[in-house]
């Protein structure tokens, strides 16, 4: 007690409830609720990297909707499975969505030789989105080159999501 004195009894022991609050998926206890195209769905997020010819080199499923901060950890990993198969190459183009956006990674993929290829956003421009790298992605996809690259991204890897599915 906060007197200094001893309780007269131990505490009673822990009784979980027989049935638990809210609700629970019975058949995958591990999903969550994620943001999907059509509204929140119980489900996952899959990333995945894939090879032109559509060879899975890396998946992984997050209970996470968003693909914000997934870039590094499946370029990382790419490079552990390649390894593993004895191949020293690494990736001289990574090609994502908009929602792969993040900075920081970037510009630690970029400083590695790795040439990027993810525009910043589909929508008009967001506020403090502008100038330096968010132009530079902008302006990319309307080269020829840029062009090339992005035109491949979509049939490379929506058909894995869509075979997995």
């Amino acid at each position: 007690m906060k007197n200094g004195r001893r309780f007269d009894r131990p505490p009673d022991p822990f009784e979980p409830p027989v049935t638990p609050e809210g609700r629970i998926n019975v058949t995958d206890p591990d999903s969550h609720v994620v943001k999907g195209l059509r509204g929140f769905l119980q489900g996952h997020n899959a990333q995945a990297v894939a090879t032109e010819q559509q060879v899975v080199l890396a998946a992984e499923i997050e209970t996470v909707a968003a693909d914000f901060g997934h870039l590094e950890p499946m370029l990382q990993a790419t490079g552990r499975e390649l390894a593993a198969a004895g191949v020293h190459d690494t990736p001289d183009v990574v090609s994502a969505d908009a929602g792969h956006w993040h900075g920081e990674q970037m510009q630690r993929i970029t400083e590695q030789g790795i040439e990027l290829l993810i525009p910043p956003d589909t929508r008009p421009t967001r506020r403090n989105w502008e100038g330096g790298r968010y132009q530079q992605m902008r302006e990319l996809p309307a080269t020829e080159r840029g062009s090339e690259l992005y035109r491949k991204r979509q049939p490379m890897i929506e058909p894995v999501f869509a075979q997995m599915k």
